[in-house]
């Protein structure tokens, strides 16, 4: 057995998530054993440039150099925070798993623009700061590989979550949504991923906007509007909700500027009335694409929901209503698993993997030419 720490942080922005894991072996039969989970709130101000940096209009080139460099110390300092709560010596860890930050996800080419991505998060400043060996910026091999660069899940999914008498629906809801189909008794090759649209990104947005803060708690605020059907048609009609997968999307569609233009449309919706009608979005944008993509080719038996959209208790009641003949919905808690830490474990996973020389996507979800091995090493320097 080793340590090792799984490093996220989403579209949601709402903190960094460290996974301090035990893991035995590499491959799809590797021991995974969560020992501890945090979530490191990113402070104001470094929380202000992270969003300046993701604006096309507030960024500049040194902006973005000097994030790099700040978010690597956030990043070691979530490192050293679950390692001094549990007792364990930074010595004692083999190697971190890091995301980083996404600040553009560029999938298919867009008139000069080609297959890019983006995150920050310098790995040689956790690495200096931890004493410890980094795998980082997993996403790029597979765009190198045509691949869209996400998403990036399915392989520590299918690890942690395969089941030979059940098939199963991983439906992740953090800024966006995505899913992973895993069949009973699954392989590999038996995978198929993709995003299905918005996850909290939209419903945080207008929290910030109307409520003072930052993510409907429990979906109480949702619970109190009525859906308006005809707004509700205007966002299931946007293209890549039923566009066919595989397919990703990000804050780049999603974000800010998706609300401002359905404000813009919809001046007279109540403020309750729009977050209960994104609220809905989200969950019918993940419905309409199981109907449409998953069970016209097999049997389900749960869908299994993580990330921070599974506390909204609203979310997964509008989600199980239009489920209701298909299949139960079910939280990470629900089978002894953690919600909120899934994709901290997950980049622990996948940087065990990159370490073992192991590739780690699944082209059937990203549509990568070929399995490849994700991630750069930065190792321990000195």
């Amino acid at each position: 057995m080793g340590f090792a720490v799984g490093l996220m942080s989403g579209t949601s922005l709402d903190g960094i998530d460290a996974a301090l894991v035990e893991l035995k072996g590499s491959g799809l039969d590797t021991e995974v054993k969560l020992i501890d989970f945090m979530t490191i709130a990113i402070d104001d101000s470094l929380l202000k440039e992270t969003m300046d940096a993701i604006s096309l209009v507030s960024s500049n080139a040194q902006h973005l150099c000097s994030l790099n460099f700040k978010l690597g110390y956030a990043f070691a300092d979530a490192v050293k925070q679950i390692c001094d709560k549990n007792q364990l010596l930074l010595n004692d860890l083999d190697f971190i798993g890091s995301h980083g930050q996404t600040i553009y996800h560029q999938p298919e080419k867009e008139e000069h623009f080609i297959q890019s991505t983006l995150q920050l998060g310098e790995p040689a400043v956790i690495a200096y700061e931890t004493k410890t060996k980094v795998v980082s910026n997993f996403r790029v091999m597979d765009m190198a590989a045509g691949g869209y660069g996400a998403p990036l899940v399915p392989y520590s999914e299918l690890l942690l979550y395969k089941n030979k008498s059940k098939s199963r629906l991983l439906q992740n809801i953090g800024g966006i949504g995505n899913v992973t189909v895993i069949p009973k008794n699954a392989s590999l090759n038996d995978l198929v991923a993709f995003d299905t649209g918005p996850g909290n990104m939209i419903i945080d947005e207008i929290c910030k906007r109307f409520f003072n803060v930052s993510f409907d708690a429990n979906g109480d605020l949702a619970a109190q509007g009525i859906v308006n059907e005809r707004l509700l048609e205007r966002c299931m009609s946007v293209p890549y909700i039923l566009a066919q997968i595989p397919k990703t999307t990000g804050r780049e569609l999603f974000g800010a500027q998706f609300v401002d233009q359905i404000m813009d449309e919809f001046k007279e919706i109540s403020s309750y009335d729009l977050i209960a009608t994104m609220t809905m979005f989200t969950a019918k944008s993940i419905a309409e694409n199981y109907k449409k993509f998953i069970f016209p080719n097999q049997s389900i038996d749960e869908v299994i929901v993580g990330g921070g959209g599974s506390h909204n208790k609203t979310l997964l009641r509008m989600l199980q209503e239009l489920l209701i003949n298909d299949c139960k919905v079910l939280t990470q808690e629900d089978i002894g698993y953690s919600s909120d830490a899934k994709e901290a474990i997950a980049f622990a996973v996948l940087a065990n993997e990159t370490l073992h020389g192991i590739p780690s996507n699944v082209p059937s979800a990203t549509k990568a030419g070929r399995p490849v091995i994700l991630g750069n090493i930065t190792p321990v320097p000195y």
